[in-house]
C-alpha cells in the first residue's frame, strides 16, 4: 500500500516464500492446538526449552490463530514465548497480547525456535517445493525442535498434519470433527501437499484410508451412541488389523488418526525421472 511505511524485519535477511492467500478464521486451528497440547512429544520439547520460542508460519490476513495458539501451549509452559511470522509485509500487526509478529518466511526471520507451526501454508505451493520448504524450516529450528506442516478446510472441520524434526517427517495425524464427517477417507481433501497427491492406489496413505473407511464401517452397529464412540471403536479395529494407529485413553472432543510416517510415507518413484502411477 502507497505511504505504509513498510514493518521492521528481525534481521536482515530477505523472507524466503511466497505470498499466499491468507484466509484464516477464529478456532480455525483449534484441533491441531488440541492435540498439540496434549501430545507427549511436543510438551516435552517445551518443557524441555530453557526458553521456549514457537512461530506461527504464515498466519494470513489475521493474527487470530496465533492468539489462540498462544493461550492454548501457555496451558501446558506459561513463559513459551509466540512470534507470528508474514512473508506479506501488509499482514504485519503490531505486538498484542504477549504475541509478536514480524515479517518472515521459511528462514524464520533468523529465529531458533522449538516448534514452528505452517498451517494452510505449503498447500498452496507445488509439491516439489515441500522437500526445500522443510529442509529450510528444519534446519533453523533450536536443537530438538518440531515442525508442523498442516492443512485444514476453512472451519476447521477436516485437518490433517505431519509433525517433523531435523531427521525428516515423524507422524501423519488426521482429525476431524466427529458430527459433519461421514467417514475417515473424507479426509483425503486435506492431506498436506506431501500426500495430497498420492491418495491413489498403491499408496500407503490410500491403503490406510481405506481400511480406516472399512473399520468404520464395521463399527456401524455402535453409531446410536454417538461417533466419537463409534471412531474409537474403529480405531482399535486398526491397530488389531496391523495399522500402527496411536490409541488413547483420554476422551476426546475430535476424531483422531495418528500413525507414524513410515506407515504412510509415499512410495519411491519406479525409475528415474518417473512418479508412482
Amino acid at each position: 500500500m502507497a505511504g505504509r511505511a513498510q514493518p521492521p524485519g528481525l534481521t536482515g535477511r530477505t523472507p524466503i516464500g511466497t505470498v499466499t492467500r491468507g484466509t484464516t478464521g477464529v478456532n480455525r486451528l483449534r484441533r491441531s492446538d488440541r492435540w498439540l497440547i496434549h501430545d507427549d512429544l511436543v510438551i516435552d520439547r517445551l518443557h524441555r526449552a530453557p526458553a521456549p520460542l514457537v512461530v506461527d508460519l504464515g498466519y494470513g490476513a489475521s493474527p487470530v490463530t496465533t492468539l489462540e495458539l498462544a493461550a492454548r501451549l501457555r496451558r501446558v509452559r506459561p513463559e513459551v514465548r509466540v512470534v507470528g511470522l508474514e512473508i506479506d509485509p501488509e499482514r504485519v500487526v503490531p505486538d498484542r497480547d504477549g504475541v509478536r509478529f514480524a515479517r518472515g518466511g521459511f528462514e524464520l526471520a533468523g529465529l531458533r525456535p522449538v516448534l514452528v507451526r505452517a498451517f494452510n501454508v505449503l498447500r498452496q505451493y507445488p509439491e516439489e517445493a515441500v522437500a526445500a520448504a522443510w529442509s529450510t524450516v528444519l534446519g533453523n529450528l533450536a536443537p530438538g525442535g518440531l515442525l508442523v506442516d498442516g492443512t485444514c478446510d476453512e472451519l476447521g472441520r477436516r485437518c490433517a498434519w505431519i509433525l517433523l524434526d531435523r531427521s525428516g517427517p515423524l507422524s501423519l495425524t488426521l482429525a476431524w470433527d466427529p458430527f459433519t464427517v461421514e467417514r475417515p477417507s473424507d479426509i483425503a481433501e486435506r492431506l498436506p501437499k506431501a500426500l495430497i497427491h498420492r491418495n491413489v492406489a498403491g499408496e500407503p496413505v490410500h491403503a490406510l484410508l481405506s481400511a480406516a473407511d472399512r473399520a468404520w464401517a464395521r463399527a456401524a452397529p455402535l453409531a446410536p451412541y454417538g461417533p466419537r464412540v463409534r471412531w474409537r471403536a474403529a480405531a482399535k479395529l486398526l491397530h488389531e488389523n496391523g495399522f500402527p494407529i496411536r490409541l488413547t485413553r483420554r476422551r476426546l472432543r475430535d476424531c483422531v488418526l495418528t500413525v507414524p510416517w513410515q506407515a504412510v510415507a509415499p512410495n519411491p518413484p519406479s525409475g528415474p525421472g518417473q512418479r508412482p502411477a
